[in-house]
């Protein structure tokens, strides 16, 4: 299933990151794990935030993925189930109208 990660980082403990040299290990690391279709980062509502599109093949994923960002940036973590444009067309043409 298509889903977004949402995960706000915590200032103080982002910060941390930044400085010793783990934000980018972490971002990195996760990148590589999740293969992500789409990677953005930003600000929203004064905290760095991430956004990875992946495909998450079993919610058994969901500990191991948000893990670190709990662990090491005290991030709140939210995942979303999404669609790609070919997603809403197959759902749509399942309605039987």
């Amino acid at each position: 299933m298509r889903v977004l990660l949402k995960a706000s980082m915590d200032t103080e403990k982002a910060n941390e990151a930044i400085s010793n040299g783990t934000l980018p290990k972490l971002i990195e690391a996760s990148l590589e794990q999740l293969k992500p279709e789409a990677a953005y980062f930003t600000a929203e509502n004064g905290q760095r935030t991430a956004y990875l599109v992946f495909d998450m093949q079993d919610s058994s994923q969901m500990p191991v993925i948000a893990e670190p960002f709990f662990m090491h940036l005290g991030a709140k973590i939210t995942y979303t189930p999404v669609m790609n444009y070919e997603d809403v067309q197959k759902g749509l043409s399942q309605l039987g109208r």
